[in-house]
């Protein structure tokens, strides 16, 4: 009995191995594996392993840009790579995971049963490894006094000063679901019944709910493209999950083989698939990086954005980053621009530093680099592109006006002053142009007009919120079209398919710019979303399909994106958001209005309960004048005020900006932002709303701007007050 108390009082849970065998031998085998000395020895071979895995992946990335081959899964995670602060922040997450999977292979050796190695360790252990690991966040002491926002996010909320910064985990609204309970996405066990059913593989699901041929596309008759790229344009601002580090490392062959080995999780064909090459076959699909948690262990994934609309894809969300961005040449606060190019005489962006970049893959006797921005992502698409280049042209326009106006302001105030009012831009046209248009009558519901900062609000970007904003993935079109100054078609330029426009730097340097882009993106309408037209062939069968390598499937990645992030089924969000929880196929025609397809969902899942959220989601009937149905609406609605209501930077919070400066703002509109900043002359009002040309269209000139003498300050004024102050003299 003493023997047994012994083992109580040190760790409950080792009784189940002990009970297997003697009784003391076991006992000792299991306090030796747990020993500090063997625990440090454990962390030690697990950084020893990660640290070859990241070089590895290193290696194999740049042999590939010299032999210039590179799959679609490369560009991929070329755009999701890790970079920075966050690569520090993703290592030693990979440390504490690979230190816990040894730990539990050791001691497997010594007793069998199923066990989670947390529950064996004491509270000693559990600091040990998280400090070994480099897990143990240290507090951030915040300024008392603090006049602009910081570029991590970091002290925006003083009480909580991790709230919303970039490289730490999403938050979760619900209890992450791993087959473990711990890691293991659901799914990668065949056979294995979740409520009563196996899970289909996501690939059969895209096939069967998602593919839409590329000329089978319904135009959206309310909307322009722009409203799509926006809608990316600020999913970029608030939120990344980049891929795992150790996700080039070729000795786990993600690639090639169809097995789950963190972090490869292929996503396997169906038999039927029609682009099966061979039997066992699979699409590589690397797991989003992890962040540390040491306090339940459970595997969480990092944002390495920060949360708040702050225009970070335009500066960047650390600070070695926003400093790279910058004109070192200059005194004014200028970002930097390209130093080869130029777009008719304005600024382009510049290239990325290196000597081998994946871009010049896309087209090789061009040789044009990535471009380089805020955000990894920039060079995804074109119109993306285009809009980094807009925003980067209306950064430098602020500076050079501001500091005409004010010539005593130094380069760092002229920075901080124009950063601030494009973050003011970027959350006016967001909440008061783009988010009603999603949101319909629900707006006002979830979104009520602002009533001050809370500081007990937590802004920061929720897991499942990374999924359900994918919603605009229905509304890409298939081809890219760009026209000419009198919006017609530019010849063979126009209408190309979108595939051949991932990661095409090139084409904007040698192909007219971005004005033609522009053009297109405001005249051209955005898809559709009909469910039986969810995802055009472009997204489905050859996503970054820039070689002869078969493409990628947006949709079979989403849906296994929401697996690797521990996301519950489609009604546990249901039931989050007081919807009701469809059980049978009649109860889940209702909801979606659609008997027809709820039998395929039922088909495919069994039950409602299975059902991945972004396929469920995505299928629902819109909400009157919105864009997505109840349970995207609630998702996203209830995040957008998160976010605003969260932000003590918000542009309307009093103190933020002065009175006048909060009026001259009311009266920004992303039609003004892109007159300013390309040799466009006509545009319409409003760039989400379908356009025809030239009825909807009027001159720049006619178009309200943005009164800067409100920001004109005198440098001799010490007044107080919130009329016509200077920001930088005034505390929060």
């Amino acid at each position: 009995m003493e023997g047994i108390k012994l083992i109580v009082t040190l760790q409950g849970v080792i009784i189940t191995f002990c009970l297997v065998g003697p009784l003391d031998s076991s006992l000792n085998q299991h306090l030796e594996a747990l020993s500090d000395s063997s625990l440090l020895s454990t962390i030690n071979e697990a950084r020893q392993l990660v640290d070859s895995a990241y070089l590895r992946a290193r290696k194999s990335l740049k042999q590939k840009l010299e032999e210039k081959v590179a799959s679609p899964m490369d560009f991929l995670k070329h755009l999701k790579e890790p970079v920075g602060r966050t690569r520090c922040a993703v290592r030693a997450a990979d440390y504490l995971e690979t230190t816990l999977k040894l730990l539990k292979g050791k001691l497997q050796l010594l007793g069998k049963g199923r066990f989670n190695v947390t529950d064996l360790l004491d509270t000693k252990q559990k600091e040990m490894i998280s400090r070994e690991t480099g897990c143990d966040y240290h507090s951030i002491k915040c300024p008392e006094d603090d006049i602009y926002r910081t570029i991590t996010g970091e002290c925006n909320n003083r009480k909580h000063s991790h709230f919303g910064a970039s490289n730490h985990a999403f938050v979760r609204w619900l209890p992450a679901a791993y087959e473990d309970g711990v890691s293991v996405p659901r799914g990668v066990s065949e056979g294995k019944l979740y409520n009563g059913f196996p899970l289909p593989l996501v690939r059969k699901v895209s096939n069967e709910l998602a593919r839409t041929g590329n000329e089978n596309v319904t135009q959206d008759q309310e909307l322009s493209l722009f409203f799509m790229h926006w809608g990316q344009w600020i999913s970029h601002d608030i939120d990344l999950s980049p891929s795992s580090g150790a996700g080039a490392n070729l000795n786990l062959h993600c690639e090639t083989n169809c097995t789950f080995k963190s972090p490869c999780f292929p996503i396997k064909f169906p038999p039927d698939d029609p682009r099966v090459l061979r039997s066992n076959s699979c699409m590589p699909f690397i797991q989003s990086a992890s962040v540390c948690n040491s306090r339940t262990f459970t595997r969480e994934q990092i944002n390495a954005v920060s949360s708040f609309i702050d225009a970070s894809m335009v500066y960047g969300s650390e600070d070695s980053v926003a400093k790279s961005l910058r004109n070192q040449t200059s005194w004014m606060g200028l970002l930097a621009v390209n130093q080869n190019f130029t777009d008719a005489g304005l600024e382009f962006l510049p290239f990325e530093n290196k000597t081998k970049s994946i871009c010049v893959l896309t087209n090789k006797s061009m040789n044009i680099p990535c471009f380089k921005a805020g955000d990894k992502r920039v060079t995804e698409n074109l119109g993306l592109s285009a809009l980094h280049t807009v925003f980067l042209r209306e950064h430098n326009r602020l500076v050079t006006k501001l500091g005409k106006l004010n010539p005593h302001w130094d380069g760092e105030k002229l920075y901080q002053e124009s950063r601030k009012i494009i973050v003011a831009m970027t959350q006016i046209i967001t909440y008061r142009d783009y988010l009603p248009l999603v949101l319909g009558e629900e707006t006002n519901r979830w979104i009520p007009s602002y009533s001050g900062y809370n500081e007990t609000m937590n802004p920061t970007v929720s897991n499942v919120f990374s999924l359900a904003f994918r919603f605009g993935h229905t509304s890409v079109q298939p081809f890219v079209s760009r026209l000419d100054d009198s919006f017609q078609p530019m010849s063979q330029l126009s209408h190309v398919p979108l595939h051949l426009t991932f990661c095409a730097s090139w084409r904007i340097i040698t192909e007219g710019g971005i004005d033609p882009l522009i053009r297109g993106m405001v005249v051209d309408q955005a898809k559709l979303m009909k469910q039986n037209q969810l995802l055009v062939e472009e997204l489905q069968n050859h996503l970054f399909e820039q070689t002869a390598v078969m493409g990628l499937d947006l949709a079979a990645l989403n849906l296994q994106r929401g697996r690797d992030h521990g996301l519950p089924g489609y009604n546990a969000w249901r039931r989050f958001c007081g919807l009701s929880q469809p059980q049978s196929v009649e109860e889940l025609s209702e909801v979606l209005g659609n008997s027809k397809l709820a039998k395929k969902y039922m088909d495919l899942y069994g039950t409602p309960d299975n059902i991945d959220l972004w396929i469920g989601a995505i299928a629902e009937p819109f909400i009157p004048q919105g864009r997505v149905g109840p349970l995207l609406a609630c998702i996203i609605g209830t995040q957008f005020r998160n976010l605003r209501d969260g932000d003590r930077f918000w542009w309307e919070k009093p103190g933020v900006f002065t009175l006048q400066q909060l009026h001259a703002l009311k009266k920004v509109s992303l039609s003004k932002v892109i007159c300013d900043n390309t040799h466009i002359k006509k545009l319409p009002q409003d760039m989400f709303q379908a356009n025809t040309y030239p009825e909807n269209f009027v001159d720049c000139h006619e178009i309200d701007m943005l009164n800067l003498s409100a920001w004109k300050d005198e440098p001799e004024s010490g007044r107080k007050g919130t009329q016509g102050t200077s920001l930088v003299s005034r505390k929060y």
